[in-house]
Order: C-alpha cells, then sequence, then structure tokens
C-alpha cells in the first residue's frame, strides 16, 4: 500500500496574500510577453520572499500560473505571425522527455558544479546578444536537419529545466536566435508555445504531489495574463538592438540569481 501524500499546508488568504500574488503576476507577465520567458525567475523568488513559500511549492505553483499565461502571449505572438508552430512541438516533446531524465540525474550531478556552469552559458549568451543583432524578416525554416536540431535544443532544454528548474525560454530563445537564425520575435513567440505542453505536464505531476498552491496559481496566473498581452506589444515597438540590450540585462539578472545560489550553497557546506 503506497504511502500517501502529505497535505499541503494551509495559508492565510487574506488580503495581503491576494495583493502580493496580483502583484507577482502583473511583473511576470510582463516580461514573459516582452521576451518569451515563462515567468518563473520573477514567481519563484517573489513567492518565496513575499509569501513565505518553500523553494518547492514556490516552482510548483510557478509552472501551473505559466499555463495561461504563456497561452496569452502565444496568442500576442501570433497575432503578428511570430509563433512556428511545429518548431514548437518538436522542441515541447524534446523538452517533456529532457525534464525526466534532468530529475533522474537530480541526486547524481553535483548541482554547485552545474549552477557555475549555467553561469558560463549565459555570461557567453549576455556577450552575443551584443554581437549578433537578429532580423526581424529572418523565419524558421523547418528542414530534416532543423527538426532534429530543434529536439536535440528541447532535449536539452528539459534537462536543464529538470536539473536546475531553470524556464526553457532562457535557453530557447537565444538558441533560436543564434543557432537557427530567427528572428527575435518568433524565437520569442515559438518559446512560449513550447512552454505550455511542458507547463501542462509538470503541474500534473506536481498536483498529484500536492506540490502546488492552486489558489495563488490562478490569482498569478490571471493576473499575468492582463499584461503579457502589453509586453508582447511592447517587444513588436523595440528595435532587435534595444531589445537584445534588454534581454542581456535580464539574463544577467538571472545569472547573478543562479551565482549568489552556489556561493551560498558552498558555504553551507
Amino acid at each position: 500500500m503506497s504511502a500517501a501524500v502529505p497535505a499541503a499546508p494551509q495559508r492565510r488568504r487574506d488580503l495581503r496574500f491576494v495583493l502580493s500574488c496580483v502583484g507577482v503576476g502583473l511583473a511576470a507577465g510582463l516580461l514573459s510577453g516582452l521576451f518569451g520567458v515563462g515567468g518563473g525567475t520573477v514567481i519563484v523568488p517573489m513567492l518565496v520572499l513575499l509569501l513565505g513559500f518553500d523553494q518547492r511549492l514556490a516552482a510548483g505553483t510557478s509552472l501551473a500560473a505559466i499555463v495561461p499565461t504563456a497561452s496569452v502571449g502565444v496568442v500576442s505572438y501570433a497575432v503578428h505571425g511570430s509563433v512556428a508552430w511545429i518548431p514548437a512541438l518538436i522542441l515541447a516533446a524534446g523538452a517533456v522527455v529532457g525534464a525526466q531524465i534532468g530529475s533522474w540525474l537530480l541526486a547524481r550531478i553535483p548541482q554547485n558544479a552545474l549552477r557555475w556552469g549555467f553561469v558560463g552559458f549565459l555570461a557567453v549568451v549576455i556577450v552575443m546578444l551584443f554581437i549578433v543583432v537578429p532580423s526581424r524578416d529572418a523565419v524558421l525554416e523547418l528542414t530534416v536537419a532543423s527538426g532534429i536540431g530543434l529536439a536535440v535544443l528541447g532535449l536539452f532544454t528539459g534537462v536543464m529545466a529538470g536539473l536546475l528548474g531553470v524556464g526553457g525560454g532562457v535557453i530557447v530563445v537565444p538558441a533560436l536566435i543564434f543557432l537557427f537564425g530567427t528572428s527575435d520575435l518568433i524565437a520569442k513567440g515559438t518559446s512560449l508555445l513550447m512552454m505550455i505542453p511542458t507547463a501542462v505536464s509538470g503541474t500534473i505531476g506536481n498536483v498529484k504531489r500536492r506540490n502546488v498552491d492552486l489558489v495563488a496559481a490562478a490569482l498569478v496566473g490571471v493576473a499575468a495574463c492582463t499584461t503579457t498581452a502589453l509586453g508582447a506589444w511592447i517587444a513588436t515597438l523595440l528595435s532587435p538592438l534595444v531589445a537584445n540590450i534588454l534581454f542581456a540585462c535580464f539574463l544577467t539578472f538571472i545569472a547573478v540569481q543562479m551565482a549568489i545560489r552556489a556561493v551560498r550553497a558552498r558555504r553551507t557546506r
């Protein structure tokens, strides 16, 4: 007979709780639409800081909130023809498999080495963003070679998500720009579409393990939906160079977060 899953702790659903979730959602939605990322880099630390969520519950809640957020983002980019539908599904298939591999590897690979490796990866991407400026006319052409490449990219993205909990957009958006020569808008729209099946799959597992606060996820997700379209609209107004600079600043923030975690983990040994 399998052991029962422990019930999630009850939280006060007061005005502070609601306003905190809404504020986090508004910020996450804007970043999601602007950069084509899930918004987890904002949602997770803010839920921990403002509402006292533990890291695992915050990550599960964030993943659930990403589903409606990314859906609105996809529609916003699709209106401008900036979503590569089939490539996104290939990426998603690879990411779902990769996430399972990453979860399996989690206990077998030193986390700190991975964190510093990812910081190094982000540093290279940040430098490249100032060197390579994408063309708005560039499309993502689907060939046998690019299809295989997309599957590998999705697999790698999923593995990193399983190992470090990083969102796929942080990897997929720059990879589509640099490796596949895609415009920044198509990269962002495609990244958001890729996240939906991945987030749904992860959320189903989290709900079974009671590793998600559904009320908080709903509040964050609905609030995020109101600003995701705004972020996507702003992205269409920015020049590719300005968009790259802003994305580089965002990645710098993530790299600093990851480096701080690595330093703290080393000190606690």
